[in-house]
């Protein structure tokens, strides 16, 4: 195994949920439980109590929970989630290719 596949497994096992994973997860908490669901508790820090869902990641006690959600990481995280997803229709719009059935002059 060359160092190439190595660091693939290592971006790979760092890899976090994507944005429209995450917004999934905050409109269905359904959605949540089955991505809490796939993960053994005795493998997550805190045996997976203490769960930020804006940034998919677990904590070890409520006091680093509340640390991380007063940071600069998080709340960086949420102004994102609170933007608008990118579109392949906003995409054609910003180049101009949008229809324009008006009078040319």
């Amino acid at each position: 195994m060359g160092s190439h596949a190595v660091r693939r497994m290592v971006k790979t096992r760092r890899h976090t949920r994507d944005l429209d994973q995450v917004k999934a997860d905050l409109k269905s908490p359904k959605h949540l439980a089955q991505h809490k669901d796939s993960k053994a508790a005795e493998d997550l820090p805190g045996l997976g109590e203490f769960y930020c869902v804006e940034c998919a990641k677990y904590f070890s006690d409520s006091h680093n929970l509340n640390e991380h959600r007063r940071g600069k990481v998080h709340k960086r995280r949420v102004k994102d989630l609170k933007a608008e997803a990118h579109t392949q229709k906003l995409a054609e719009a910003a180049v101009g290719l949008t229809t324009d059935n008006g009078q040319r002059g």
